[in-house]
């Protein structure tokens, strides 16, 4: 962990525009704590894909200040930030950005391969990376010896959101961002899904952001905020851009 501040994410008089003159995101004030479950609802236009961007780096806001774990990351080179997110953000991707020419195995613990800090946390279990992948596989129900070698490509939509998911828990981040990560999940495995996040983050004191359309799962967390709500820029008939994002 890089600071002992209770507030792990801040952020003021956040501005950000995909054209000139036209804000997508406009928050005054959000403050989050360190090991707090945080749900995160809006509709379509309401900045949920860009406020992320922001929160691990990807964007940085026109003006303003975007703070996490105590790091300014709009005054962070494109370089450091990506490092930065390597080795204290865990993302669950909405569109999983798994690496197709790679074994589950592999997809998973690739972010150690770029994070000191999260190969450390590994190594202190005095499990192997390979180990932690099949332990947190377990949990998931995919841990059948026959997929681990396999192709993300031949898993089906809700096995490779599984994954993604390891991928994101592996080396206990200190801050996991899920963007919409039980969309493709049944009610069962959706269950395990989210106990898992719960167990790993607070065995962890990670931070944990959630964002959902689903309604159903919002009383699960400690708190839940309305983008709409938050975003003074956000409008129904507005449409944010989606980002490219990296992988780590």
């Amino acid at each position: 962990m890089l600071d002992t501040h209770p507030s792990v994410i801040t952020l003021s008089d956040v501005k950000f525009s995909w054209t000139s003159g036209t804000p997508v995101l406009d928050i005054r004030e959000l403050s989050i704590q360190r090991g707090e479950k945080v749900f995160i609802r809006g509709p379509s236009g309401s900045g949920k894909t860009t406020l992320l961007g922001l929160l691990g780096g990807v964007l940085t806001p026109e003006l303003g200040s975007v703070s996490v774990l105590g790091t300014d990351l709009a005054q962070r080179s494109s370089a450091e930030r990506d490092h930065f997110r390597a080795e204290h953000i865990g993302f669950i991707f909405q569109m999983f950005n798994l690496i197709p020419y790679l074994s589950v195995i592999d997809n998973i613990t690739l972010p150690l391969s770029f994070a000191k800090n999260r190969q450390a946390a590994v190594a202190k279990t005095g499990r192997s990376k390979k180990e932690e992948a099949i332990r947190l596989l377990k949990h998931l129900e995919l841990d059948d010896p026959a997929l681990l070698t396999r192709s993300v490509t031949e898993l089906s939509i809700g096995q490779q959101q599984r994954v993604a998911a390891a991928r994101a828990l592996i080396g206990q981040p200190d801050i996991v961002i899920a963007d919409e990560p039980t969309s493709a999940l049944d009610t069962e495995t959706r269950e395990a899904f989210i106990q898992l996040l719960f167990t790993e983050c607070k065995a962890a004191g990670s931070t944990l952001i959630f964002v959902s359309h689903d309604a159903t799962l919002e009383s699960l967390f400690d708190r839940s905020i309305a983008l709409q709500e938050l975003n003074k820029a956000a409008t129904p008939a507005k449409k944010t851009v989606e980002v490219p994002w990296c992988l780590l």
